[in-house]
């Protein structure tokens, strides 16, 4: 009676995380989908910008070429009208923006990007003092926050499948968190989907903006006509720029998760298959033993009244 409850629970697991796993493939598609439209959008915005951004970048170029000595360099490109998510500063503090999963059932996802954070920390830092954490996901923070780490930020219940809307409030938390100089440069960590069966944990530098190759502007021979100025459209598009940057690094991060999560589940649902054909040979093994005793007393008893 024992297996025969066992194979009837593992069945009922074995149920629960099939349908689990084609929710999640139906998640993953569905972001998937929404991050191929999204890249169109990014690529975009990207060249608007970066030639918005040309000739604030190639006086820059300039100004730190013609000065030798690194405090004249300082001086040379605070003279600049730069935006301040363009210009560089020397680096006192260090921020990097975690983001892990809610919840669990996603393997070894979150481990894989904390281990890497604190390898990464580990490596670059050699006090507290010089980093702070921004935690995109409760399993981040939770692990932040038990371990007494600086903890800046936090945001829970980012959507399966995020609007662009919802990573408003973080953009604008991270930048005007820069802007009062609580870190001097940003790091979105997250794990970088590659297929549905493998990840990779990335550490990318997002403020100061400085990925921009004027390069892909000097080869277009078009113009943008603008009103206002151009520097004051760079002003209010560059943040537009940030959000399209870490929208696209939680939308990665997101389909990862969904990818682990359906890995995960269908890893489950086959090892409890495989348990209940176990339990199963167990439970008739035992059943025919049962039976052949039986049959034994039986035959022994007939024999017996001859």
């Amino acid at each position: 009676m024992d297996i025969k409850r066992r194979i009837a629970s593992t069945k009922k697991t074995s149920q629960i995380t099939s349908a689990m796993q084609m929710v999640s493939g139906a998640k993953l598609m569905q972001i998937e989908k929404k991050s191929a439209d999204y890249q169109i959008y990014s690529s975009k915005i990207r060249e608007i910008v970066t030639h918005l951004a040309a000739s604030q970048l190639l006086e820059i170029a300039r100004a730190e070429a013609n000065a030798v000595d690194p405090e004249e360099r300082q001086k040379a490109t605070k003279k600049l009208t730069v935006s301040s998510l363009l210009r560089e500063r020397p680096v006192k503090k260090t921020g990097y923006m975690v983001i892990t999963s809610d919840r669990g059932l996603v393997g070894g996802y979150n481990n894989t990007v904390i281990k890497a954070m604190m390898d990464l920390i580990h490596q670059e830092h050699q006090s507290p003092d010089e980093y702070v954490f921004m935690a995109i996901g409760g399993t981040g923070a939770d692990f932040f926050k038990s371990r007494g780490m600086n903890l800046a930020y936090e945001y829970r219940g980012v959507s399966d499948v995020p609007t662009f809307n919802e990573v408003r409030e973080i953009i604008s938390t991270a930048v005007s968190m820069y802007d009062n100089e609580v870190f001097d440069e940003l790091y979105v960590c997250y794990n970088h989907h590659v297929n549905s069966l493998s990840s990779a944990f990335r550490a990318e530098k997002m403020l100061p903006i400085n990925d921009l190759d004027v390069s892909e502007v000097e080869n277009k021979g078009e113009e943008y006509i603008t009103d206002p100025d151009p520097d004051t459209v760079l002003d209010a598009i560059l943040p537009q720029y940030a959000e399209s940057l870490l929208y696209g690094a939680i939308m990665d991060a997101k389909t990862a998760e969904h990818a682990a999560s359906m890995t995960s589940m269908r890893s489950a649902t086959d090892n409890a298959k495989d348990l209940i054909s176990d339990l199963s040979m167990q439970f008739n093994r035992a059943r025919q033993a049962a039976i052949t005793t039986e049959l034994t007393e039986i035959s022994g008893g007939a024999a017996a009244l001859e």
